[in-house]
């Protein structure tokens, strides 16, 4: 087999819509016929989905399934998750890696780099087209000695870089006359089309400044793609979105420092008889009809968080209003009556819990991180409705306690990552939700249609 095509989007910034522009691209170009695959040399992301051999970023693994392929570790071969705000977990192809972890930023260069060059030619040489994504932006000086996820990997995969950038931020122009500027002259040569994207208003406003840009650049503007909310695609690093979504029953997720696998709350989003927020304060969890404590990358410390923001007083009194409360992971572990550290994985010592479980967990070396099954049994209360289920999801967690699934009272824990992402839980707790497919198709045709007519195509051929 040949080598493959590669396209690249790049980004003026963190949230420009890389991730949404390449997860819609692989499905269109999936469409065509083609075999295509994601890739992104390294994520920072604590939002993570397991696949054979272990995790990968959470954009990876949906741009996979937006392409039609098994989502797989060397789509993602380098992950950092942030545990503080100086400290990164090196997840390499898949699997915790101490040693690099501990060492400082620019330093893991030389270790990382040959494993991602390695992976890029091998997906290069197994399919006809990769859709990559960058991190950040091209032009951050500062780390371009340091990088192997953005321009470096594009001058090796020859690829036709895209550049897109957030016109509803302001200043768009001035973003991406500047990023091109700063990249080197055999980076600028890459560059096939600039995209506008989350653009409000009338299109025929922008004049004349994309004919102005392509008159210093040489680069056309090809997509402007205005601003389309609830698309169903999960934010990549965060809840951008502080704002109630939809109406109905409330459901509030509890968003601590280290809150992690957050976009598994996506579906929810989309249920017309359910509103979605978020809990940053403990304010925000008056009035919840159903309260979730979510996974988490540092479970011990953002325990103490809640303790410290004063949310544990208003936990209880949700629960002795026999209201129900979910669980999930590092959540189902803050639950229980104790979390023990003996050897300082996260903190050493012995944690109180909010002890609304009577189960135990104790933190070991060894990380779960596998597909799982679930069947749901012996559930009451509200819980009730998924009783006998058997649900599909993964296992990402340092912790070990007695039990997979606890239930006492309304209070349900679980480690199993994906309750929400299951069509089955969401028909029978609230409702119907479109499935997957139907999401990555209006992704592409959404691309497809405020794209120059036939860019697309010739950016392939």
């Amino acid at each position: 087999m040949g080598r493959g095509k590669a396209i690249m989007v790049q980004g003026t910034s963190s949230g420009a819509g890389k991730s949404f522009l390449a997860t819609a691209l692989c499905r269109y170009y999936a469409r065509q016929g083609l075999k295509v695959a994601p890739f992104k040399a390294q994520n920072m992301s604590n939002n993570a989905r397991v696949v054979v051999g272990g995790e990968i970023g959470s954009a990876q693994y949906f741009q996979a399934l937006a392409a039609g392929v098994t989502p797989e570790v060397r789509m993602n071969p380098v992950l950092l998750k942030p545990e503080a705000d100086q400290k990164s977990q090196v997840i390499l192809l898949g699997q915790p890696h101490p040693e690099l972890s501990g060492l400082p930023w620019r330093e893991r260069k030389a270790r990382l780099w040959p494993v991602v060059k390695q992976t890029l030619y091998e997906l290069l040489y197994e399919y006809d087209l990769l859709v990559m994504e960058g991190a950040g932006s091209p032009a951050e000086i500062n780390l371009r000695a340091s990088d192997i996820v953005n321009m470096r990997v594009a001058l090796e995969a020859e690829a036709r870089v895209l550049l897109i950038t957030d016109i509803d931020r302001g200043g768009a122009f001035a973003h991406l006359y500047g990023t091109y500027l700063l990249l080197e002259e055999a980076e600028r040569a890459l560059i096939r089309g600039f995209v506008l994207n989350k653009f409000r208003g009338d299109a025929r406003l922008l004049a004349p400044g994309p004919e102005q840009l392509q008159a210093l650049t040489g680069v056309p503007t090809v997509a402007v793609l205005p601003m389309w909310h609830g698309h169903g695609l999960p934010e990549e690093d965060g809840v951008f979105d502080a704002r109630r979504v939809g109406r109905g029953f409330r459901v509030v997720v509890v968003v601590y420092p280290r809150i992690s696998n957050l976009d598994e709350f996506e579906p929810l989003k989309h249920l017309p008889n359910v509103e979605l927020s978020w809990a940053r304060r403990p304010q925000d969890l008056v009035g919840a009809d159903l309260i979730v404590l979510p996974g988490s990358k540092h479970t011990v410390s953002d325990l103490e968080w809640l303790r410290r923001e004063g949310f544990e007083a208003l936990i209880r009194r949700h629960i002795e209003q026999g209201k129900p409360l979910l669980g999930i992971c590092g959540g189902l572990q803050m639950l229980g009556q104790a979390i023990h550290d003996p050897l300082g994985i996260e903190t050493a010592g012995l944690h109180r819990g909010l002890g609304a479980l009577s189960l135990c967990t104790t933190f070991t070396p060894q990380k779960v991180q596998r597909p799982s099954s679930l069947e749901l049994c012996g559930l009451r209360g509200f819980w009730q409705a998924l009783e006998g289920l058997k649900i599909d999801g993964y296992e990402i967690h340092h912790g070990q306690s007695e039990r997979l699934l606890a239930q006492e009272g309304s209070v349900l824990g679980l480690y199993l990552h994906g309750l929400f992402e299951n069509p089955e839980v969401l028909q029978r707790l609230f409702g119907v939700q479109p499935t997957a497919g139907d999401v990555f198709n209006r992704l592409a045709d959404f691309v497809g249609q405020h794209s120059e007519k036939g860019f697309l195509e010739a950016l392939v051929t």
